[in-house]
């Protein structure tokens, strides 16, 4: 499949160079499926600003008005894929492409999300593309300098997962378990839909009873809080709290981490580290 694949590009490159000329160019290209008309007002100077704003954590937020940031952004969008559906995965961004005159349009987009004919960049009149890593490498990543711990994405669902691996046993398994991180404002902008999909998967492998807080904490008997204290690209600290409701208790334990060239070690006690 993928030579045929590779034979039907090259194939596409010989006549889109033979025919010559951009118009024609183009239009060959938009009846292939290799580009899409529907972002074509960002090339007229109509466009004023784009807003990019975090869907978890209100403080990260980017305004563009660099016009070669802008035309970036046509480029990558401009090539991505219109497809029927879009994924039911929540959206980590919201777009907000300001044209003059007061007219926005606004997508919603899930960062790392590639599924064949899902999109992860879509609107709520039915537009949906499927929209290359690209955009998260090229533009978010560009714009934003915080520095987040080393492999972050990895290392926060990990600390979770270890600590029902040490002191799940603590825990009554007959109870609703519920584990929140919507909480966790001081890494709020980090948590991605496609990262926590996959954290549900291996926290339903740990402890079949125990699921993800989405906004229904009242829903369950105990309660895994995480609350981030601080972190450095080498370091992170934060506190779990177990709140069990039925009998009114609660429990701390205290999660240092350190990184070094073998990686994360991950140390959760109930006793305060001296270093915390």
């Amino acid at each position: 499949m993928k030579v045929k694949k590779f034979s039907y590009i090259v194939v596409l490159m010989l006549i889109i160079t033979l025919l010559g000329g951009c118009s024609k160019i183009d239009k060959l290209k938009v009846k292939t499926g290799l580009k899409n008309n529907d972002f074509e007002y960002m090339t007229q100077n109509k466009v004023e600003k784009i807003v990019i704003q975090s869907t978890r954590d209100e403080r990260f937020k980017f305004i563009v008005t660099d016009k070669g940031t802008v035309k970036d952004l046509y480029k990558i969008l401009s090539s991505a894929k219109r497809v029927p559906n879009k994924t039911e995965l929540d959206p980590d961004y919201i777009f907000e492409i300001h044209e003059n005159g007061d007219k926005v349009y606004k997508f919603n987009y899930v960062v790392g999300f590639q599924e064949k004919s899902i999109g992860n960049f879509y609107n709520d009149n039915g537009d949906s593309y499927q929209v290359s890593k690209r955009i998260d490498n090229d533009i978010i990543k560009n714009l934003s300098t915080l520095r987040k711990p080393r492999k972050f994405e990895e290392l926060y669902y990990d600390i979770l997962l270890k600590f029902i691996d040490d002191y799940g046993k603590e825990i009554d398994s007959s109870q609703k378990v519920g584990v929140n991180i919507d909480d966790d404002v001081e890494v709020a902008k980090y948590i991605l839909s496609i990262d926590l999909q996959y954290f549900k998967e291996r926290l339903n492998d740990k402890m079949p009873n125990a699921k993800v807080i989405e906004k229904n904490k009242e829903e369950f008997d105990t309660v895994i809080n995480i609350r981030t204290y601080g972190y450095k690209t080498k370091v992170y600290k934060s506190i779990i709290t177990v709140n069990d409701k039925k009998n009114n208790s609660e429990t701390k334990y205290y999660v240092v981490c350190n990184n070094d060239d073998r990686g994360w070690s991950i140390n959760i006690t109930k006793e305060k580290p001296d270093n915390f």
